[in-house]
């Protein structure tokens, strides 16, 4: 079940799956139905895929359940070590799988290859950690001896967004192999290619049938079927609040654990004392990488008075030389935006934004006709009830508002339902951790932005989320603590 698939412009080939990864193997979904899969940078239409439903969900589950029966009886170390031999595949082919990413999602090459690059190093770091789960002995006195051990949970069922395929495959299977469970997951519809590829190298890295589980399928259909699974034993979900509020309604029928990494309107705070070149570097990093569609994307800009008039000079002259275009054109920097539906809701809100008062700075336009092409757009504003600074638009879209005190840009900051990043530009240090202590956001970046780590936790405060990805933090959403607490039958001399 594969078709082969051609990148534009170099005109390169590879044999892309088109089947149901259950068990090891690719296989029809059991309705026969298929759904198309289309490229956004032209639109064309790229393959059909088998499309699951909630047969295809009961067959992955009890695949996985099967499994679960004698991976979680490995040690750690062999866990570890088939998920060392995945990354070292994953690396092996992660040209390819940039390019894979490029021609679905339509991000640059540029913004793909960081995203391969995160992957391996932390499926490395996953496989690295495997063995470093253990539990604690606790003193209940000498007549007992009380202690802890972590367990895994059983089937996790994973549903992962399109706006970073592959990154958040790695986020899901790699914790939740590593720490002994077994997976099913749901890619996006728009961009299930990355997942489905790399389904291929979880087979040749020897990892056993039923392990990891990869079906696309609709929210409707197949997402709801995992959520409300009753032989799953937790959900993990990265998406919009909006549906995210729905996973936890449904997961909470048979009390599943959940970890959801949702939306954000991430505050990006620039100081007087900021170095404004490298202060522009990671605004641009931080709202116009990967297209915007970043869930901790800087999109509301706070300029310091002293310094709004020159940086906003600068920006605008910066931002209007970010070439965008094919992602497979050379220098291209921002590619297109993924889905139609997003293409259309981005051109929406920066058509309310000018309706609400906001300023063009530069930028607010379609690029050509064919693909969903948008000129980076920075909007001025000055009143902060303005719905496109209250509200997620997911895309090449950055609010810019002037202030002047601490405690005023803070208040600003902090008045938001969401919770997932921020960011502080100055050179002074005492300064930055100060704002960084008062502000409401699961990371905080000083200096920089959008620089992850594969050894730093990730995720949100309020509405942005519940648990953390990535770091140590990250394994505890994929075990449970047993305590065992033993009498011991002394028998005195």
């Amino acid at each position: 079940m594969f078709t082969t698939l051609k990148f534009p412009i170099i005109n390169e080939e590879y044999e892309q799956p088109t089947g149901l990864f259950i068990n090891n193997e690719f296989v029809k979904a059991k309705s026969g139905k298929t759904f198309k899969v289309i490229t956004p940078i032209d639109c064309s239409h790229l393959c059909d895929l088998q499309e699951a439903n909630h047969e295809d969900v009961d067959v992955a589950v009890e695949a996985a359940s099967k499994a679960f029966k004698t991976w979680k009886k490995l040690t750690a170390g062999e866990r570890g070590e088939y998920i060392r031999k995945l990354a070292d595949l994953i690396d092996r082919d992660s040209e390819l799988f940039a390019k894979i990413e490029s021609l679905n999602n339509g991000k640059s090459l540029l913004c793909a290859r960081f995203d391969v690059g995160l992957v391996v190093k932390y499926l490395r770091f996953c496989a690295a950690s495997a063995e470093s789960f253990d539990g604690r002995l606790i003193n209940t006195g000498s007549d007992h001896m009380t202690y802890t051990k972590r367990e895994p949970l059983g089937v996790c069922g994973q549903i992962i967004p399109w706006n970073f395929p592959f990154m958040m495959w790695s986020w899901k299977i790699g914790p939740a192999i590593a720490t002994g469970n077994t997976v099913v997951l749901k890619p996006a519809s728009a961009t299930p290619l990355s997942a489905l590829y790399a389904a291929k190298l979880v087979k040749e890295a020897g990892i056993p049938p039923g392990v990891v589980n990869i079906i696309p399928g609709s929210g409707s259909k197949c997402g709801n079927a995992i959520i409300t699974h009753p032989k799953i034993r937790k959900v993990a979900f990265t998406g919009s609040t909006e549906i995210g509020r729905g996973v936890m309604v449904g997961a909470a029928e048979n009390i599943k654990k959940v970890t959801l990494e949702l939306g954000g309107k991430s505050p990006n705070i620039v100081f007087d004392d900021c170095d404004i070149d490298n202060t522009i570097e990671n605004i641009i990093r931080g709202i116009f990488f990967n297209g915007g569609e970043v869930c901790s994307a800087g999109s509301r800009l706070y300029v310091q008075a002293g310094i709004y008039d020159t940086l906003v000079a600068k920006l605008k002259e910066t931002v209007e030389k970010i070439k965008v275009g094919n992602p497979f054109d050379e220098g291209v920097f921002q590619g297109a935006q993924t889905t139609p539906d997003q293409f259309q809701t981005v051109m929406d809100y920066i058509k309310l934004g000018k309706d609400e008062g906001a300023k063009v700075l530069t930028g607010g336009e379609r690029i050509g006709e064919k693909g969903y092409f948008l000129r980076p757009t920075i909007l001025l504003t000055e009143n902060e009830n303005y719905r496109v600074i209250k509200e997620e638009i997911f895309g090449p879209v950055a609010t810019l508002s002037k202030f002047s005190t601490i405690e005023e840009v803070v208040n600003m900051a902090n008045d938001s339902n969401f919770g997932l990043a921020a960011g502080v530009h100055t050179n002074d240090l005492s300064k930055a951790i100060d704002v960084s202590n008062q502000l409401e956001a699961g990371t905080v970046w000083i200096n920089t932005y959008n620089d992850f780590h594969h050894l730093v936790p990730f995720g949100g405060y309020k509405e942005s989320g519940v648990g953390r990805e990535m770091g140590l933090e990250g394994f505890d959403n994929y075990t449970q603590v047993k305590a065992v607490n033993a009498k011991l039958l002394l028998k005195s001399k």
